[in-house]
């Protein structure tokens, strides 16, 4: 381990990410797990990017802000997966301390971006089921733009207050992460200054960037569902509920293992399932976004065709 002195202490300057090392026997199939993962979720996002941006008949506010929804997913996934599937190929688990830092912030703001987003793709179906005849005058593209922006800079805004609380802390060892990447609490849990003000200020954000927006998620929801209801064709009101159980899904797998996560005071308490929410919504998520939201829908088949 490499360390510098500074004063009276010995600072550490990198961290070993111990990742799934207490299960050896099955390393092999997370590798390839991970991979044959990564490598779906890429592709399926990137074939969404490419046809919304191609194919004029997808040049609607919905395809909008699913293409931004997986661009988000590509880089989302792409913070966290390369560097652990190297890990598992070298059994090199070391990581500087600025590079861990680096992680963090791209992390934690794609996905408050993503809390965001979701939210303002539920308020578009809102708009498009509830008040049809004013959809072309309020989702915009100026309006569109302002939201999807408004969903970035909030996730990263947050983002760069949190990480740059966390580099003004000491780290004076160990200097072994429990997890699978930088996150904040496994990476604070090794520092040796003050945590108060800084687990005030995380709780707060993290509060703010998932209930308000789950929130807003489920009033859209049912408010789309009482619209639905109200529809005279059977056909039509189960082809809108499917719809809205498969955007539900998705919402509340991302919200509940993320509010889990970070709004658990103390994450000791949740043992080894802190892996486990993890893995659900940083990889699960990205990996089933592409086929919930898109490959079921028939414009999107038909720009494949």
């Amino acid at each position: 381990m490499t360390r510098a002195e500074q004063g009276n202490e010995t600072a550490v300057v990198e961290f070993i990410i111990l990742g799934f090392q207490s299960i050896p026997e099955v390393e092999f199939m997370l590798f390839l797990m991970f991979l044959v993962t990564y490598i779906t979720t890429l592709s399926g996002n990137l074939l969404i990017m490419v046809l919304v941006v191609t194919d004029h008949r997808l040049h609607s506010p919905m395809f909008f802000f699913l293409g931004n929804l997986s661009f988000l997913e590509t880089c989302y996934t792409s913070t966290i997966l390369p560097r652990m599937l190297a890990s598992f190929l070298t059994n090199k688990y070391v990581i500087s301390l600025n590079g861990c830092f680096l992680q963090y912030f791209f992390f934690t703001g794609l996905a408050g971006a993503e809390c965001c987003l979701l939210t303002t793709m539920s308020y578009d179906r809102y708009i498009a089921i509830c008040k049809p005849l004013h959809y072309t005058t309020i989702m915009n593209g100026r309006c569109c733009l302002q939201l999807a922006g408004v969903s970035w800079v909030n996730g990263l805004l947050a983002s760069a207050v949190v990480t740059s609380l966390i580099t003004q802390l000491t780290f004076c060892g160990p200097n072994e992460i429990d997890h699978f990447f930088c996150d904040f609490a496994p990476v604070v849990k090794l520092s040796c200054s003050d945590m108060h003000w800084i687990e005030l200020v995380t709780f707060i954000l993290a509060s703010l960037l998932t209930l308000p927006p789950f929130l807003l998620t489920l009033i859209s929801y049912m408010c789309i569902s009482y619209t639905v209801l109200r529809i005279s064709s059977s056909t039509g009101r189960h082809k809108a509920f499917s719809t809205c159980s498969s955007h539900l899904t998705v919402v509340t797998l991302f919200y509940g293992t993320l509010m889990l996560v970070y709004l658990v005071r103390k994450p000791n308490t949740l043992g080894d399932l802190h892996k486990v929410f993890s893995v659900c919504y940083t990889v699960l998520t990205p990996l089933v976004n592409p086929l919930i939201y898109s490959l079921r829908n028939n414009n999107i088949k038909k720009a494949l065709r």
